[in-house]
């Protein structure tokens, strides 16, 4: 559950617009990553103070700075009274615990995005929270920790391949929130080959332990919509303004994006189905299971009633019972018993019991 409801107990009773991070304590120093281009020139360095950041701001070149790490809150303070971002907009990228969204504040443009990766040991599935701040010629992100999905973002504007180097601030904005959704099917990929796995796991052996599997799979899945449903909201928002900060011929590229956001949520939705499904294939196979079970223990039961009831006749203890006497009446009772149960048995075949 705490994936899903983060505490908020630090920021009660505070004013709106109190800087408190909420989310993991880390204690590594945050790194700061400025990367500025154009179409001829190309720099990327590592600073190591936020001041160092705040020369970009008149430059007329694209500037991306990018903040790993946002438990020192007097780096994303300083950083914001520069760029002259809200003091509500500050306290939303400290809150690691923000819906999707998208809010235009008409110099700028706020984004708040979840970033997903898979544990490779518990394959639980992980978020974390990127805000990203669009300006006429920077783009500042915010991620809670090093460690993200744009390296082929920044590859593509080290070697200046496509036209990313030659597009503005609002491509490089749609170049970052395509490579989240891009990551978004490679998880869903590794959830599929899980839910193929566990199809064919509920065929042949149900085990109480795929019950378990099922269950954490599908609170996964319900983890999964929680961060990607919205989506479909920012970029449809993205669509739908008139910002002077989104270009015309941009606006081809986030119809491309919102088509896979989509598809994204398509697929989840069809894997919550298949996951529902498969709860009820488990709750069937089991029945089946214990059907099978009394069905082989009616059989037992009914071929050993007559048996039951020759053996409790000639086991009462009268003396004058005819058939003591008999030289063979011991012999013949054993055929009448096998004859009983052979007969039943041969019926029950005929009657595809068994």
């Amino acid at each position: 559950m705490s994936r899903l409801i983060k505490k908020r107990s630090k920021e009660r009773g505070l004013p709106p617009g109190a800087l408190v991070h909420i989310g993991e304590k880390k204690t590594e120093k945050v790194k700061i990553t400025v990367i500025d281009y154009n179409v001829s020139n190309f720099e990327q360095k590592e600073v190591g103070k936020v001041e160092e950041c705040f020369g970009f701001k008149r430059k007329p070149t694209v500037t991306w700075i990018n903040i790993d790490g946002l438990h020192e809150v007097e780096v994303i303070e300083k950083l914001g009274k520069c760029y002259d971002i809200h003091p509500l907009v500050l306290e939303d990228i400290l809150n690691t615990d923000q819906r999707p969204k998208m809010e235009d504040f008409e110099k700028y443009i706020f984004f708040v995005l979840k970033m997903l990766y898979i544990d490779d040991k518990t394959k639980e599935i992980h978020s974390e929270q990127v805000s990203m701040i669009l300006g006429k010629n920077y783009v500042i992100s915010f991620q809670e920790s090093i460690g993200d999905v744009f390296d082929a973002v920044r590859e593509r504007i080290r070697k200046g391949k496509g036209r990313i180097r030659k597009m503005g601030t609002d491509y490089l904005v749609y170049s970052l929130i395509d490579a989240i959704v891009d990551n978004y099917f490679i998880i869903l990929e590794k959830i599929g080959e899980r839910v193929e796995s566990m199809e064919e796991d509920l065929i042949s052996n149900p085990v109480p332990q795929t019950l378990q599997k099922i269950h954490n799979l599908k609170r996964e899945m319900i983890y999964l919509r929680k961060s990607v449903w919205p989506f479909r909201e920012v970029i449809n928002g993205l669509l739908r303004e008139e910002s002077k900060l989104i270009k015309k011929g941009t606006h081809i590229y986030l119809r491309d994006l919102y088509d896979h956001t989509i598809q994204v949520i398509d697929t989840i939705e069809t894997f919550r189905d298949m996951i529902s499904g498969m709860l009820d294939i488990y709750m069937s196979s089991v029945s089946n299971k214990m059907n099978e079970v009394m069905k082989v223990l009616t059989i037992f039961a009914a071929i050993f009633i007559p048996l039951t009831f020759i053996a409790g006749v000639y086991g009462m203890n009268f003396h004058y019972m005819p058939e003591l006497s008999l030289p063979w009446a011991y012999p013949a009772i054993w055929i009448v018993i096998i004859l009983v149960s052979v007969s039943l048995l041969v019926y029950f075949k005929h009657k595809k019991w068994i």
